[in-house]
């Protein structure tokens, strides 16, 4: 699916850091026409860090990354005569728009925090992606997960409903609304299936000294493939020890006063 919109259609990789990840490898797989770096630190609207909710300042974020036909658009090396919406807009059903999520349910329905009164990048861009049935791709840690329904959280959060946030003396960070998003989920098992394994699943999580929220797996396959997993094996090896998402020198509003 995201391959061939790759090469025939168009794949927009919304804003976030595990979507900043994501972006790096779509661009490694293009070719040299497609060498733009992307800054971890500043591929994001909102983050969750040690000061709570946090809103990254429109002036500090990185473009979407938007590829059309194999090709990085103008957008996303600084253009700013063509915006995100007007790409979403003229999205179909052969394309796929990528965005994480912060939550993830029992059921499988992630949820995404909104910090703009009007719902943000997200809130534009879903009635036009589920109305036109592109494909909609959510990549999300399983350490997101959270035990209650994202749905029943939805209904209870919201900007205007919080009594206390940083802002006015109490809570953590900025006061957020949460949107259940239904789509192609992808978490840590489904890439891992994606890539060979026959079948996977999570079995501990947590850690300390580097180590926290960690997901510890166990990826399975018949004697036949073995050689596959061993590739696998090797493959997570590779990329294990990725550096974390820092933010120093990002100007992010925790609502802190």
């Amino acid at each position: 699916m995201v391959q061939r919109a790759l090469k025939h259609g168009t794949v927009v990789v919304g804003l976030g850091t595990t979507n900043a990840f994501v972006a790096e490898e779509i661009l490694s797989g293009l070719g040299e026409e497609a060498k733009i770096e992307i800054e971890k630190q500043r591929y994001a609207a909102g983050v969750v860090t040690a000061r709570g909710t946090c809103i990254v300042a429109k002036a500090e974020r990185e473009r979407d990354l938007i590829i059309k036909k194999g090709r990085v658009s103008e957008i996303s090396k600084g253009d700013r005569g063509e915006e995100i919406k007007n790409a979403v807009e003229e999205l179909s059903a052969g394309d796929v728009f990528i965005k994480g999520a912060n939550a993830l349910d029992a059921s499988g329905t992630a949820g995404v925090l909104l910090a703009h009164p009007t719902g943000g990048t997200i809130g534009s861009a879903l009635g036009t992606v589920l109305a036109r049935g592109v494909n909609f791709v959510i990549p999300v840690g399983i350490e997101k997960t959270i035990p209650f329904p994202v749905a029943e959280a939805a209904k209870r959060v919201g900007i205007e409903r919080f009594y206390k946030s940083a802002a006015s003396g109490g809570g953590s960070g900025v006061p957020v609304g949460l949107m259940p998003v239904h789509g192609k989920v992808v978490t840590e098992v489904e890439a891992l299936k994606i890539l060979g394994a026959e079948d996977a699943f999570p079995f501990a999580a947590g850690g300390v000294d580097g180590g926290e929220g960690s997901v510890v797996l166990c990826a399975e396959s018949s004697e036949e493939n073995a050689e596959k997993l061993e590739a696998l094996a090797a493959l997570v090896a590779e990329i294990k020890g990725e550096p974390p998402v820092k933010l120093e020198g990002v100007a992010v509003d925790c609502g802190l006063q």
